[in-house]
């Protein structure tokens, strides 16, 4: 592997090694190439990724984009040293809101900011985020590896992606579908995902966090959706669909339903999962906390006419997820449009 040399003996000193950043790129390009699609048009290099969407059939494409990042959740990635899963996070926060339009995911960048730039490290970064990319069948085109010291403190990074999806207009997933009748159909989730580590960290000290059962529940990466809505799509009308991410039920599921319309959720039929049942006895947390700030075991929820439960169901199954329905639609009785029986 031929390593360029810096010519700026002062920028090294001044704590940036360029020369890390030459084999980090280096180091990167197999974890990179397994998430080549069709459409890309690009090496990793350039001042730019391009890339060329398939319209075959489309009518009226739309471009849907959507960016966010892992939040808190890497502090735990700090504590335990594991740093090849935390990029599953940050594809999966981005690739999931895009798809809650019907957009299916083209092409992601990812953007690593650190205090020293370590190649073995973002290599295990951006093999998470290759996998992430595999997962959501997006192809990973560019991104960004920003040395930073004095700003970051040397073992600690912060990590944040852009994706970019397409959608035929009359395709997409829109809320002024949704009609009472409706059900709504849980997604499970594989732990907290991205969000509330605020609070975990908060309720839980460094000691108990690194201990195996609690750290590698709450250190699960953010499970990945495309292929199941893509399905539902294929075979049937999607009516909603939220990603269940920072404020919970109540936040979110809202978010898909139209003014006038209430999602009566059934407390029994959420299948909790016990680290949230942990983190609820540890803070003395209330369930409507709890439901107001955590995904509780529904990572994402689809909302489908009656008249197709069982097949969305089946559809779901044969994807290899256990889906259940945890709802219905209704008409509000107030602004409310959401409503936990039992909470």
């Amino acid at each position: 592997m031929m390593i360029r040399k810096s010519e700026s003996n002062a920028y090294m000193a001044a704590g940036v090694n360029i020369n890390a950043g030459y084999e980090a790129v280096e180091r990167m390009k197999k974890h990179i190439a397994r998430t080549r699609t069709e459409g890309v048009r690009s090496d990793i290099g350039g001042f730019g990724g391009l890339f060329a969407p398939d319209l075959t059939g489309m009518k009226k494409p739309l471009l849907v984009s959507g960016t966010d990042g892992v939040g808190t959740k890497l502090k735990l990635a700090f504590l335990m040293d594991k740093h090849d899963t935390i990029g599953i996070d940050c594809v999966a926060m981005c690739v999931n809101d895009v798809i809650c339009c019907g957009a299916r995911p083209l092409f992601f960048l990812d953007y690593i900011a650190c205090g020293r730039n370590d190649p073995a490290r973002i290599e295990q970064i951006v093999a998470g985020v290759a996998e992430g990319c595999v997962q959501a069948q997006a192809a990973l085109i560019g991104g960004e590896t920003a040395e930073m010291p004095g700003f970051y403190p040397e073992d600690e990074y912060d990590l944040a992606g852009y994706c970019t999806g397409i959608v035929d207009e009359e395709k997409m997933i829109d809320r002024d579908s949704v009609r009472e009748g409706d059900v709504v159909i849980a997604l499970p989730s594989s732990g907290v995902h991205s969000n509330g580590f605020s609070l975990v960290r908060k309720l839980f000290d460094a000691d108990e966090l690194k201990q195996p059962t609690l750290g590698k529940a709450l250190l699960e990466p953010t499970r990945i959706y495309v292929r199941q809505v893509m399905a539902l799509m294929d075979a049937l009308s999607v009516h909603g669909v939220a990603h269940i991410t920072g404020g919970g039920f109540y936040e979110n599921i809202p978010r898909a339903i139209p003014d006038g319309m209430c999602a009566a959720i059934d407390r029994e039929a959420v299948r909790v999962l016990p680290v949230f049942r942990w983190i609820a006895e540890r803070g003395g947390l209330s369930e409507k906390e709890m439901f107001s700030t955590f995904n509780m075991g529904v990572g994402m929820t689809v909302i489908v006419g009656a008249e197709d439960a069982d097949r969305a169901l089946q559809i779901l199954r044969n994807e290899g997820e256990n889906a259940c329905v945890i709802g219905e639609i209704v008409s509000a009785q107030d602004d409310s449009k959401i409503e936990i029986n039992g909470i």
